[in-house]
């Protein structure tokens, strides 16, 4: 079987995620645990690597940080079961998903798309391919998030409302799946601002870390 899923971020064809996904986060900001996954779409341009910048998009005053657990779906697939879902995870990887926060705000009260707010270059900072055999507790792992060495977000996935097998089942009743393509399933509690000189470090358990400067957009 083809093993292109590996390489995501050269032939994913979209991004998939999931917002309000934690019962910290939800409790956090005092409302109710959604009925169904809250889903947002962002390009494979907003991709990148350890070693690139993260850039405050144009007229962006508030940018906020997200770390996310992704999945990587190996076999294409339309309207599977929760039952099933595992036999299209190919692998992981840990993601952020960095919010232009001021842009999302005017989104919701304006009642407009997120695709600005969520989808911007830089947006979607991510690690390597990571296989499923080296996190198969994936369902209680620790997300970690750290702003100049000051831990902002350290959560297990346990925490999350809709478990993995049930994100991919529901998101393939509306979206088929493409090898390669990527599922972000939510963030916990503590996001927050970052800003322009400062470092974001953020780990998956012992398994994956990386690190990325904030910058302006030049």
């Amino acid at each position: 079987m083809s093993e292109n899923y590996r390489n995501f971020k050269e032939n994913g064809k979209k991004i998939i995620a999931v917002c309000r996904n934690y019962k910290g986060l939800v409790a956090a900001q005092g409302i109710q645990n959604p009925e169904k996954p809250i889903l947002f779409m962002k390009p494979t341009s907003a991709y990148i690597s350890e070693g690139q910048d993260i850039k405050i998009p144009l007229g962006c005053k508030l940018l906020y940080h997200e770390v996310e657990l992704g999945v990587v779906i190996s076999k294409r697939c339309s309207n599977i079961s929760p039952s099933d879902a595992s036999d299209y995870i190919g692998g992981f990887l840990l993601a952020l998903d960095m919010t232009a926060k001021d842009f999302h705000i005017e989104a919701k009260e304006k009642s407009r798309p997120w695709f600005l707010c969520k989808g911007f270059d830089t947006s979607c900072p991510a690690s390597g391919f990571i296989d499923k055999e080296k996190l198969s507790n994936y369902s209680d792992t620790r997300l970690w998030l750290k702003v100049d060495g000051v831990t902002k977000q350290n959560c297990s996935t346990s925490d999350m409302i809709f478990s993995v097998p049930e994100i991919i089942s529901y998101v393939s009743k509306y979206f088929t799946l493409e090898v390669g393509d990527v599922i972000l399933t939510g963030t916990p509690a503590g996001s927050g601002p970052v800003h322009a000189g400062q470092t974001i470090e953020c780990g998956l358990a012992d398994i994956a870390a990386m690190k990325f400067a904030v910058v302006e957009l030049n």
